[in-house]
C-alpha cells in the first residue's frame, strides 16, 4: 500500500474511533469529514460500514494489547486480576461507543472472535489461579472469560444510563469478579 494510502487508511480509523465516542450514529459521510477525506477515498479502503467497523475494533483491540501486555500478571492471580481489570477497563470505557456500533453492525461470534487475542493474557492467568486454588475450579474458564467480558461491559452500559461513574467501575467490576470468582468455603 502507498504511503498516502496508509496514512488515510489509519486516518480514516483512528477518525471512526473518536466520532463514535462523541456520535455512536455517525454516518460513513461524517466519519470522511472527520478523517478529513472524501467518501470516495474512504469507500476505497471500506467498502461498508461493517468493514470500517471491524477495522476499527481490530485496531483498538491491538492499540489495547500493547497497554495490557504491560500488566504484570504474575504473583497472586487474585491481585494480579485486580491490575489487569483496572488497566483493562480503561481500554472498555474508552472504546464502549465503538463497541456499541460495531454490534449493529458485526455478529456476535465475530466481536468474539476479535477479543481472542486480547483475551489470551487473561485466560492464562485464570488458568492459573484455578490451578493455584485462588479461582473456582467448577466453572470452565470459558464462563470465567464470558463472565468477565459481560461484567466489563455492563459496566460500561451503567456509565452510558447515568447510573456509574467510570471511577467507580474497577471497584465494582473487581468485587463483582473476585466474588463471582472465589472458590465456594
Amino acid at each position: 500500500m502507498r504511503a498516502d494510502a496508509q496514512r488515510n487508511r489509519t486516518a480514516i480509523v483512528r477518525a471512526t474511533v473518536e466520532l463514535l465516542r462523541r456520535d455512536p450514529d455517525a454516518s460513513m459521510a461524517d466519519i470522511a469529514a472527520e478523517a478529513g477525506v472524501g467518501r470516495m477515498t474512504l469507500y476505497g479502503h471500506f467498502a461498508t460500514r461493517a468493514e470500517l467497523l471491524e477495522a476499527a475494533l481490530t485496531d483498538a483491540l491491538d492499540r489495547g494489547d500493547v497497554i495490557l501486555a504491560q500488566v504484570d500478571l504474575d504473583g497472586d492471580p487474585r491481585e494480579a486480576l485486580t491490575r489487569w481489570i483496572h488497566s483493562g477497563w480503561a481500554l472498555v470505557d474508552q472504546s464502549r461507543s465503538l463497541l456499541a456500533a460495531a454490534q449493529k453492525e458485526l455478529p456476535p461470534a465475530r466481536i468474539r472472535d476479535l477479543h481472542d487475542k486480547a483475551e489470551s493474557r487473561v485466560r492464562g492467568l485464570l488458568e492459573r489461579g484455578r490451578q493455584s486454588g485462588a479461582f473456582r475450579t467448577d466453572l470452565p474458564v470459558t464462563w470465567l472469560l464470558t463472565t468477565t467480558h459481560v461484567v466489563m461491559h455492563g459496566a460500561a452500559d451503567e456509565i452510558a444510563a447515568t447510573r456509574l461513574t467510570p471511577t467507580e467501575a474497577p471497584h465494582f467490576i473487581t468485587a463483582t469478579l473476585l466474588s463471582a470468582f472465589t472458590p465456594p468455603a
